[in-house]
């Protein structure tokens, strides 16, 4: 990965702004650990300075509804790393509307985090927004 950070796109972009690590969370939060590794790298990134941002892309959506139960293999739902973002100021969290639809879910199905929702070039344009991408 380059340590050059890439501009901020122009246009109907230019609201995505860049920053130091993306954090592409991809898996629900049950049947594995990815989506918590994810959650806490993001974590211990904004500790150490960074600015972070995550994308919930995939079954991560699932992470963002609320009254998750425990899982099959005993794991708690996400709520409690979620809540303990903004303690670490990550507050730059984007919903890919695709994932959202193909899992038959609409924006107001996300209550747990405040998010930005973004089309498939928007998040094609976040990702180049941020210097570093990590995939959970």
């Amino acid at each position: 990965m380059s340590d050059v950070m890439t501009a901020a796109p122009a246009g109907d972009d230019a609201g995505i702004a860049a920053g130091d690590l993306l954090v592409m969370l991809r898996h629900g939060p049950h049947g594995s650990s990815w989506l918590r590794e994810g959650l806490e790298a993001a974590m211990v990134a904004a500790a150490f300075g960074r600015e972070v941002g995550l994308l919930f892309t995939g079954d991560g959506v699932m992470a963002l509804l609320e009254g998750q139960q425990v899982g099959p293999l005993g794991q708690k739902g996400s709520d409690n790393l979620l809540a303990a973002l903004e303690m670490y100021d990550v507050e730059r969290c984007y919903v890919d509307a695709a994932a959202l639809r193909a899992r038959g879910m609409t924006a107001q199905d996300v209550t747990l985090l405040p998010v930005t929702l973004l089309e498939h070039d928007e998040v094609v344009a976040l990702t180049t927004a941020f210097s570093r991408v990590l995939s959970f």
